[in-house]
């Protein structure tokens, strides 16, 4: 995995749908290597957010900006091929494959010089996930936890210097979690900006540098992870009178 630097700039993105506006006039920016934590209620348009910059939709007004490129409206290979990998909040290996098949399916796309393609990648990603000695498994023999697993690490095998993660922690044990925010907080290490969804607020805001809040499509707060959750707008709206501590 070779992080290198990657910004991202969204610039007055919208997108609806029958007319529900899903993302309202949107902007924000993510430096390179920053974690950007994206929170909201449910149907606050924040995996509509991520597919748009990933490319699974194309926004109806605004501009998406990779390094300064716009990449707005392009597909998802061709965003892949740029620097932007993602998971799904529904995890989706091909269950007739391997694990390391899986994996070796992310080598397709993505920025990857061909010499690192091979089965000693795929090793190596494999161990980096913590999935070392299941190489020959198929999905259907593997935890919810190993499947995200297997998720992450095809999606690095495409040598992302931008990753998604949507919700990579929903499904799994208070353990689990635990697990999960070290392997993100390892990536993090390694230099790789990433853009977190989750729905877990003490996670997210323990793992992100940046908060953007969303609430019926429109940013609402973006700041600091303190800052934000002190926010009325983000108490009123997305938290109510709960405590997140």
């Amino acid at each position: 995995m070779n992080a290198g630097s990657m910004r991202l700039d969204l610039g007055h993105v919208s997108k609806s749908f029958g007319g529900v506006r899903a993302v309202s006039d949107v902007s924000f920016s993510v430096a390179p290597g920053e974690v950007l934590g994206v929170m909201g209620p449910n149907g606050s348009g924040k995996s509509t957010l991520l597919n748009l910059v990933a490319g699974a939709l194309r926004p109806d007004s605004g501009r998406v900006r990779l390094d300064g490129e716009d990449i707005t409206g392009l597909a998802p290979h061709r965003v892949c091929a740029r620097g932007i990998a993602r998971t799904f909040q529904l995890v989706r290996p091909f269950m007739g494959l391997s694990v390391s098949d899986n994996v070796r399916v992310g080598h397709a796309y993505g920025r990857r010089p061909r010499e690192r393609t091979g089965d000693g990648e795929t090793a190596r990603l494999l161990r980096l996930v913590g999935l070392a000695g299941k190489e020959h498994l198929v999905p259907a023999q593997l935890t919810v936890m190993d499947r995200k697993r297997v998720e992450l690490a095809r999606a690095l095998a495409a040598r992302p210097r931008l990753l998604l993660l949507d919700e990579f922690m929903a499904g799994l044990t208070p353990t689990e979690t635990e697990v999960a925010m070290a392997l993100i907080r390892s990536l993090q290490r390694e230099g790789l900006t990433l853009i977190l969804v989750e729905h877990i607020v003490w996670a997210l805001l323990d793992l992100s540098h940046r908060i953007v809040v969303l609430s019926a499509g429109e940013k609402i707060a973006d700041g600091a992870p303190a800052a934000v959750v002190a926010d009325p707008r983000v108490v009123d709206v997305y938290l109510g009178s709960a405590s997140v501590a």
